[in-house]
């Protein structure tokens, strides 16, 4: 398995969840490169409730694929609030989805700024047009790390909405 247990479990109470209530899950992800939806995707019978995902790394194709207004990443960046919450519910917008999440952040090493350090993630949900935002701060304990971690704060972000 491309996870571990404790992700692939929360992966697998997430789908059943869903399977449950008959809704379907979409991601938009830029720090995380497409591993939410490889999470789902690793368990069986995944397509009934993941139908698309979105990789969306640079400012350009948060634009150009999910309608983030160029003036929004301009002003407040990637890695912020409001791009993260517009990502949500873009992808809520745009697709068939119940349920959505999307994060955005600085996986390091480096590349951060005091403001925006390296482990500074935003991740939201959208659910029936209700967006919540969180932010995480892992802090810069490795790449793969942030990214784990970005994932499994996704899964119990998610889980939250049920």
């Amino acid at each position: 398995m491309l996870f571990d247990k404790n992700l692939t479990d929360k992966a697998a109470t997430l789908l059943k969840a869903a399977g449950d209530k008959k809704m379907r899950i979409a991601s938009a992800e830029s720090c995380t490169g497409g591993l939410i939806a490889a999470l789902m995707t690793e368990i069986p019978g995944s397509s009934v409730v993941v139908g698309r995902s979105f990789i969306t790394y640079s400012n350009r194709a948060k634009h150009e694929i999910l309608h983030v207004p160029a003036d929004l990443l301009r002003e407040h960046g990637a890695v912020s609030e409001l791009v993260v919450r517009a990502m949500a519910q873009n992808t809520f917008d745009m697709t068939s989805a119940h349920l959505t999440v999307a994060v955005s952040g600085i996986a390091g090493p480096g590349g951060g700024s005091a403001e925006k350090p390296a482990g500074l993630v935003h991740m939201a949900t959208c659910h029936e047009g209700d967006v919540i935002h969180v932010k995480h701060e892992f802090g810069d304990i490795g790449r793969t790390e942030v990214r784990l971690a970005t994932v499994d704060a996704a899964m119990d972000m998610l889980l939250s909405r049920f």
